[in-house]
């Protein structure tokens, strides 16, 4: 078995800091190793859309009809021994101005989450690899630069820790997918204070922060 430990990461709310924006801003990432029992069977059960006549290229929980949505659902919450959970929830009024900036607030959120986690990964001796895999980034025009300061961000937050960040499609990963299905429960969880979809995967909810104030005054 490998003991490489993959970190899926999502992420849900916008970048509007203005009245019109989402309340909260949500990271999540999910730990898994190599191989996850949830990976067949989200592809057996994507088989099994394809066959009934749906046309899924892919799970994204926003898009998919009730239907699918419960049944990912319910199989993620049967395969949640090989998962972990660790989310960053950050009330955005609480942002600082000079944070607010695509290419300053996405990476130093990042950095605070794998902050969290990979030091725990790599100090408990878990794994020998730590492999971060994000959903690309969502800011098309920048994403160069974000992903550039991710990377800034991250060297000088976690010195001396090993790991690696990769930036992938959504649909190449059913890890990505989980990681999407679990952030977004999260989301509507604080957004709008529906927990039914949270309550399914909140056993392997490892850490749940909640940033209300976050950046430096100018």
């Amino acid at each position: 078995m490998s003991r490489a430990a993959y970190i899926f990461l999502d992420e849900s709310g916008n970048f509007d800091f203005s009245a019109n924006g989402t309340r909260y801003f949500v990271l999540t990432a999910v730990r898994m190793n190599r191989p996850s029992p949830a990976f067949p069977a989200l592809m057996d059960y994507k088989y099994d859309c394809l066959e009934n006549g749906a046309d899924i290229e892919y799970f994204h929980c926003y898009d998919d009809s009730k239907n699918v949505r419960r049944s990912v659902f319910d199989l993620i919450a049967a395969h949640l021994g090989g998962m972990a959970i660790d989310c960053l929830v950050v009330e955005k009024a609480g942002v600082f101005p000079a944070l607010r900036v695509d290419t300053r607030f996405y990476p130093a959120m990042l950095g605070y989450l794998l902050d969290l986690i990979l030091r725990s990964e790599l100090k408990d001796g878990k794994a020998d690899e730590i492999i971060v895999i994000t959903d690309t980034i969502p800011v098309n025009r920048k994403r160069r630069a974000v992903e550039k300061a991710a990377r800034t961000t991250l060297s000088q937050m976690l010195p001396g820790v090993k790991y690696r960040v990769l930036h992938h499609q959504s649909r190449s990963h059913y890890g990505l997918q989980v990681a999407d299905y679990c952030c977004w429960a999260v989301f509507r969880r604080w957004q709008r204070g529906e927990s039914v979809w949270y309550d399914r995967i909140k056993p392997a909810v490892r850490n749940e922060i909640l940033v209300g104030s976050v950046g430096e005054r100018r």
